[in-house]
């Protein structure tokens, strides 16, 4: 096994998330099959560890967030729920406390320099699927739904998934998806446009080390500058855009990966970037 496919473990601190490189990619394993890997207090400041972690690591071009077992993760852990809205903290307390746990999770997924993809094994609910909606790309297996789930339990939703979600949809649409809680099956998930890919089941585990190995091995500071450019495409005018878009090609042209990029062009073989 050559050095860049060699399987490095990383320590995240806890059983309940599990961390490691492979050809460039960080995979991140929400690890509590046995509660659909949803999120606790030992699990989420872990992962809100490990991601910023991983987005300095030069060893890594982008990372994967998945799920053990069948499942990519249920979103908050409802057996907790009771205890948390009886906490002796004022509701302004409450509300500050939230700001920063969402800021930085979905917040920091979202402005994350580097590509990040969810790959769901299994069903997203909740603020899992807040999760996934603040990854760059998502990719499933066919078994795979999803569901905003917040009405079922008497919560309005957090961690971004309406603001996420009415940018992939469409204001309409993800009102429907969040006042019914309906689920959304994997066909109708991609075309919708809310998962990218979708797998059969069988197939899943290889085709999705396959796409975000071919991501990984992509010019590091050129998929920083494209993930830049479309995230400000949400939220800004075209002017603002074409300036920052001129600005960041011209970057990126002085990097020695376009110089191999263009070498590799003339010789007729696949680049090879070092994010130099």
């Amino acid at each position: 096994m050559s050095e860049e496919s060699h399987r490095q473990a990383i320590d995240t601190g806890t059983e309940q998330l599990l961390c490691h490189i492979e050809d460039r990619v960080g995979v991140v394993t929400f690890n509590r099959p046995e509660a659909r890997n949803a999120l606790s207090d030992t699990l989420t400041p872990a992962l809100r560890a490990i991601i910023p972690e991983l987005a300095v690591r030069p060893d890594v071009g982008c990372i994967m967030l998945t799920g053990a077992g069948t499942a990519f993760c249920a979103g908050g852990d409802v057996k907790t729920f009771g205890s948390w809205s009886k906490e002796e903290q004022t509701p302004e307390d409450k509300i500050q406390l939230l700001r920063r746990r969402q800021r930085t999770l979905t917040g920091m997924i979202y402005e994350l320099e580097k590509p990040v993809i969810a790959a769901l094994p299994g069903p997203a609910a909740g603020a899992g699927l807040s999760i996934a909606l603040a990854c760059d790309i998502r990719i499933a297996t066919a078994r795979a739904f999803v569901t905003t789930g917040f009405g079922k339990i008497g919560l309005s939703g957090d961690y971004g998934g309406s603001w996420f979600l009415t940018q992939l949809v469409g204001t309409a649409k993800a009102r429907e998806l969040y006042y019914t809680s309906e689920r959304v099956n994997a066909a109708e998930c991609e075309r919708l446009g809310i998962f990218n890919r979708v797998f059969p089941d069988e197939a899943f585990e290889t085709e999705a080390r396959a796409f975000t190995t071919r991501i990984a091995a992509g010019p590091r500071l050129a998929l920083r500058y494209m993930k830049e450019n479309l995230n400000r495409a949400t939220t800004q005018d075209l002017h603002t855009c074409l300036d920052m878009e001129a600005d960041r090609l011209v970057r990126a042209a002085g990097t020695e990966d376009f110089q191999e990029a263009v070498r590799a062009f003339r010789e007729k073989r696949p680049p090879v970037f070092t994010g130099r």
